[in-house]
């Protein structure tokens, strides 16, 4: 994209060419300029560089564009080390210094926090680092589908759904799993096996997702096909276990549906139990194809222990843990309080959570299933006695009504853990109009090269 000056019309019009100087990045990683005296965000860019882009959208505040020339290159560009960077609609950071990513993404969460909450007297520490940039995601998902003659196995190009590329290296992945994919790539072509087609809802292999246990070493493969028998599975089977012995258990799900999801109306087990274990902080997981798990393990017990500090732990506390997943924050701090109430709306969640309870011998922990806010507000004994709780919501932030009971339960102590710094913002304003204090929020980057960022912050009265 760097390169010779384009001689082309300059005009602000949609579709047209003009010259921007970048001056931020915006929440979503989006780079931001100005035209015409509004604010244009675009795709590709970074804050100090001269791009020339084409506008795709105009609004009465504001316009959209896209990166096609860099002009003048920023000092905080570094050249991206992955193959795929140009083409791949994953690590859209990874030609920005890590140390700048931190930087961002620092900032994105004090930007939501005084534009959105109104909260300017917070304090923000530099972003939690990860060990190792690279290879620490736990959990891959790879498609298929056919191309002209042949087929591919890899991620999305970049923007869009019914496009894939071969991929030969992720570096966010193992150098295993990157071995995986070029076997099964070679197994599907040698055996004749028919690949699912996006457009003509016909084919059979849709997906590959490997899910590894970084501290265990566990690997799990999960193919994600259409209905029907998988041709010689048993030589599938073994060809794998012979390459990898590392794989724990290979399973199948089976989707018929035009949606075009690595998950299945139905699963069976080809080998194996079924499920890998991970371990956090000292406690044992078990992870199943279509469980939620942080995607990355290592860094998720970074996450929770400045939780379990946020929280002050007594040995007299009973614990609410909202939209509690797996029960994995829960079962982390459980040997710290007296008793730990999970609720989470899941029914496949509450299941994993309650086997998590029962491997690793917790008795002072029980799950709920149902949405935070109905059961807040109809099964009021089960809040009874609570002292202090944790929540953990996606990325919508607490449901409204939820929050309003939350409120009312006027507890000591709230922790507060988000994938979501715009969402966490408007909920934390409204616990501090209702009186809380909050004094520090800690971002906490689960997602290298990418735009993600994770925050942890605690409020009291």
């Amino acid at each position: 994209m760097v390169g010779r000056r384009l001689h082309l019309r300059i005009n602000n019009k949609i579709g047209g060419i003009v010259e921007i100087e970048i001056k931020d990045l915006a929440y979503d990683g989006k780079s931001v300029g100005s035209l015409e005296g509004k604010i244009i965000f675009l795709n590709g860019g970074l804050p100090g560089e001269k791009v020339r882009a084409q506008v795709v959208k105009k609004k009465a505040r504001y316009s959209v564009g896209k990166v096609i020339e860099i002009l003048e290159k920023s000092t905080d560009r570094s050249d991206a080390a992955c193959p795929h960077f140009d083409i791949c609609g994953g690590c859209t950071w990874q030609d920005l210094e890590y140390s700048k990513q931190l930087r961002y993404k620092r900032k994105q969460v004090v930007d939501c926090l005084e534009h959105i909450g109104r909260l300017k007297e917070v304090e923000v520490p530099d972003t939690i680092p990860v060990s190792d940039p690279f290879y620490y995601r736990n959990k891959m998902e790879f498609s298929f589908n056919v191309a002209d003659d042949d087929f591919r196995l890899g991620l999305h190009k970049r923007g869009r759904f019914d496009q894939i590329f071969d991929i030969h290296q992720c570096l966010l992945q193992s150098p295993a799993s990157n071995e995986i994919v070029a076997w099964l790539r070679e197994y599907v072509k040698e055996n004749r096996i028919p690949v699912y087609d996006v457009l003509k809802h016909e084919g059979f292999i849709r997906f590959l997702v490997i899910r590894e246990g970084k501290q265990t070493g566990q690997t799990m493969l999960n193919l994600v096909t259409t209905s029907g028998v998988i041709p010689e599975s048993e030589k599938l089977v073994k060809s794998a276990l012979e390459r990898f012995p590392q794989i724990k258990t290979i399973v199948r799900n089976i989707n018929d549906q035009r949606s075009n999801i690595a998950r299945g109306e139905s699963e069976e087990v080809l080998f194996g139990p079924g499920y890998i274990e991970e371990t956090i902080l000292g406690y044992t997981f078990r992870i199943y194809a279509n469980s939620f798990f942080q995607t990355n393990s290592i860094q998720a017990a970074t996450l929770y222990g400045k939780a379990i500090e946020f929280l002050r732990p007594d040995k007299s506390d009973r614990l609410l843990d909202l939209y509690c997943g797996a029960g994995t924050i829960g079962i982390c701090v459980s040997g710290l309080v007296g008793e730990v109430i999970g609720i989470e709306s899941e029914v496949s969640a509450v299941k994993a959570a309650v086997e998590n309870a029962e491997i690793n011998k917790i008795d002072n922990i029980s799950f709920h299933t149902g949405q935070v806010e109905k059961i807040l507000r109809n099964q009021p004994e089960i809040s009874k006695g609570v002292n202090c709780v944790i929540v953990d919501p996606p990325r919508a932030g607490l449901h409204p009504k939820a929050l309003k009971k939350l409120i009312e339960l006027d507890l000591p102590r709230v922790v507060y853990v988000s994938c979501n710094p715009a969402t966490f913002s408007r909920d934390a304003a409204a616990l501090v109009e209702a009186g809380y204090r909050m004094n520090k929020v800690i971002p906490v980057d689960m997602f290298p090269h990418t735009m993600h960022i994770e925050i942890v912050a605690g409020f009291y009265k």
